[in-house]
């Protein structure tokens, strides 16, 4: 009795399994204006290491 409810069971979850397919995520590309501020954060982080390395002129830093 217990054996045919516990294979009843798993063929009942397997159908479960088989039956709901796996969601498929669509690749969305950048729209433009978030091209832009990864442009601009990025420019961003360039001038204030400009302005950092300007301060401290005595010193050699790579900009890089």
């Amino acid at each position: 009795m217990m054996e045919s409810l516990v294979e009843t069971i798993k063929s009942k979850v397997r159908a479960l399994k088989k039956s709901k397919p796996k969601k498929q995520y669509v690749k969305m590309d950048k729209s433009a204006s978030v091209k832009v501020e990864i442009r601009s954060r990025k420019a961003r982080k360039l001038i204030d290491k400009t302005l950092k390395a300007a301060d401290r002129p005595g010193k050699i830093d790579s900009i890089s």
